[in-house]
């Protein structure tokens, strides 16, 4: 369906930039900069060393030419063909001036059919991993990649491209400096990867007292936070190639499915479970949690799991776990996941549209998320396709 024949623009809460070739490095001291991100050439490609170590989470960082967005779509959608995820990224594209300049993304996203999008890094929410044990470093590449995103992209531009400022908890004084400082440049959104927290005294929950400094300013400003899948370092235990690298694909190309195609599903759920079962929500009433990119088939179980320890512990919990859950967190279902189930589960004021552009994952085109909501009435799809975006986005002070 068109704009024209929904009678309205949607609002995708998850596209991504291409990060440019000084992103970690323009605002980041060049005394820091071993501790942080250098380029480097190796057998005649450039990588990033990421904290001194060689980062191989894409094969191109460079990102030209660039897989064409939604190269993987049929692949997710069953692979009817019967492709290796190798083939279907054969056919590449000079870059697009759209993945890395905002008034080009502008004419693109107005072409698309969108009111507005939420932005997100491609390599930024995978290099905190990489670097969380020297805080120092996380908190220069914290603060220098923002700098460079309010720069390259801003954070509220032209009222329709919204970059997330990234968050790291790891040095709390810095983390809150930092929130502070991007709602004060304007910032509608922020985004944290889910994983625990290393500190320089140890590693601790995201919602462990020591980190309320952060949450009360994110509280007090009322911008949702989004967890946006990335490296949360998980392992497989042995069951498959821990490197970090999208859709499953190694260096020496397709391994086949392990385990390891989990890992972003399972680091979402710890972390939402874990903030109820901490009660962030209930230090923090005006907290507002988006999961971006993170799926959503863990929903029941994981509402199964809540239903149990509130019956366990009845006396711990204010509100029953589920409907404290459904007041404080949206999802973005994957659009090959069942959102009928999510809705079922959240309700069509929780749920939103989320297209991955232009990442390979993703949907060709934003708007090709229609068909996945044919089965819902024209006001439960407005909600997911615009209105709910658009709440979340809109600050609420306390």
């Amino acid at each position: 369906m068109t704009p024209e024949e929904l009678g309205y623009r949607p609002f995708d809460a998850d596209n991504h930039y291409y990060e440019a070739a000084d992103a970690f490095t323009r605002h980041v001291d060049p005394a820091m900069q071993p501790r942080v991100v250098q380029w480097v050439e190796l057998d005649g490609r450039r990588y990033h060393l990421v904290g001194g170590r060689l980062s191989r989470a894409v094969a191109n960082p460079t990102w030209d030419p660039i897989a064409k967005p939604g190269a993987l779509h049929k692949y997710f959608r069953g692979n009817p063909e019967g492709k290796s995820p190798l083939e279907y990224l054969r056919d590449r594209e000079p870059l697009p001036a759209a993945y890395v300049d905002r008034e080009a993304r502008l004419e693109v996203i107005r072409r698309q059919g969108l009111d507005g999008v939420w932005l997100f890094p491609t390599l930024g929410v995978l290099y905190e991993e990489l670097l969380k044990d020297d805080v120092e470093a996380v908190v220069a590449f914290m603060r220098g990649f923002n700098r460079w995103l309010s720069e390259d992209w801003g954070f509220a531009y032209a009222d329709t491209i919204f970059a997330a400022p990234y968050i790291a908890l790891g040095d709390v004084d810095a983390a809150a400096a930092e929130v502070e400082w991007a709602i004060g440049q304007g910032a509608r959104v922020l985004v944290m990867r889910p994983a625990a927290v290393t500190t320089a005294t140890g590693v601790f929950s995201p919602f462990h007292p020591r980190f309320d400094p952060v949450w009360e300013r994110i509280d007090a400003a009322g911008v949702p936070v989004v967890i946006h899948a990335g490296d949360s370092g998980y392992s497989s235990h042995g069951y498959a190639d821990d490197r970090f690298s999208a859709a499953g694909l190694t260096k020496g190309g397709y391994g086949g499915p392990s385990i390891r195609a989990f890992a972003i599903e399972r680091a979402a759920q710890d972390w939402l479970m874990q903030a109820v079962f901490e009660k962030i929500f209930t230090r923090f009433p005006n907290l507002r949690v988006a999961s971006v990119e993170n799926g959503s088939d863990f929903l029941g179980p994981m509402f199964r799991k809540f239903d149990q320890q509130a019956r366990k512990a009845p006396h711990w919990f204010d509100d029953h776990p589920v409907e404290t859950f459904r007041r404080h967190v949206w999802m973005n279902p994957f659009w090959e996941d069942d959102v009928a189930e999510v809705v079922d589960l959240m309700g069509a004021d929780r749920v939103i549209f989320g297209s991955d552009w232009p990442h390979i994952e993703g949907l060709p085109a934003p708007l090709d998320y229609v068909v996945e909501l044919k089965a819902f009435d024209d006001g439960d799809r407005r909600r997911i396709l615009r209105d709910n975006v658009v709440e979340l986005n809109t600050p609420r002070p306390r």
